[in-house]
């Protein structure tokens, strides 16, 4: 019997996106899916829920985002949105509303590929997610609430804790200004973005051994930050 080759969803109406996309799936070992509108999409999530989701924005029968919180209302895995460089509000506001990671168009099949693996890793994390966290020789303990370097504790105030907490549970994905900003401070201030660099700032020095040079916190300009660890 055959391995499971997980199954990609690539919902765009461009056939040149599905001529290059279709061949590179199938020789990284994925089965690629098409469909070329949101409702051919959507029947298909429920028809058969794929392993990954990749989602255009720009539909010719359903705005993307409309498309997005459709499938979110029974679809659980993971969405990667398709977006233009001059839309970063719509790509904000899809990643506020459930999208696990986005690609700008016109992006390299590469980026795209390790997009998806890193959406698989994400889905098989999240059925056993590990209460442990490691990156190197810094050790989140999100039970004990307690972060080490080499077994040695830094002491990171309780909303720097909050802070960190979210990033790490992004497992990776991009966290969006607004949703660390409504998780950590409410959502008085979910605007304050100025106040939420401050606070990473300080937190990147505590847990960066360069801060000027991050690795476990990337920032994603005009969106949000990545846990990288």
């Amino acid at each position: 019997m055959s391995a499971h080759k997980p199954r990609i969803l690539v919902i765009d109406d461009e056939p040149q996106i599905h001529r290059f996309l279709g061949p590179a799936l199938d020789a990284a070992g994925y089965e690629p899916v098409r469909a070329d509108t949101a409702a051919d999409g959507l029947r298909e999530i429920a028809r058969k829920p794929p392993d990954v989701v990749v989602l255009d924005l720009g539909l010719p029968d359903m705005d993307g985002k409309q498309a997005l919180e459709k499938a979110r209302a029974f679809y659980k895995g993971p969405i990667i949105i398709l977006s233009a460089r001059d839309r970063e509000t719509e790509k904000i506001d899809a990643l506020d509303m459930g999208a696990d990671d986005y690609v700008e168009k016109p992006f390299g099949v590469g980026e795209l590929l390790a997009r998806i693996r890193a959406a698989l890793r994400h889905k098989l994390q999240d059925v056993g997610a590990e209460p442990i966290v490691t990156a190197g020789d810094l050790t989140i303990d999100l039970i004990k609430r307690l972060v080490t370097r080499s077994g040695v504790p830094i002491r990171v105030s309780p909303r720097e804790y909050d802070l960190l907490a979210q990033l790490v549970g992004g497992g990776g994905k991009v966290v969006t200004h607004r949703q660390l900003l409504t998780a950590v401070w409410g959502p008085a201030h979910e605007q304050d973005v100025q106040y939420l660099r401050v606070f990473v700032g300080q937190l990147r020095q505590k847990i960066e051994k360069d801060p000027a040079q991050p690795v476990l916190i990337l920032t994603e300009p005009g969106v949000g930050y990545r846990w990288m660890g």
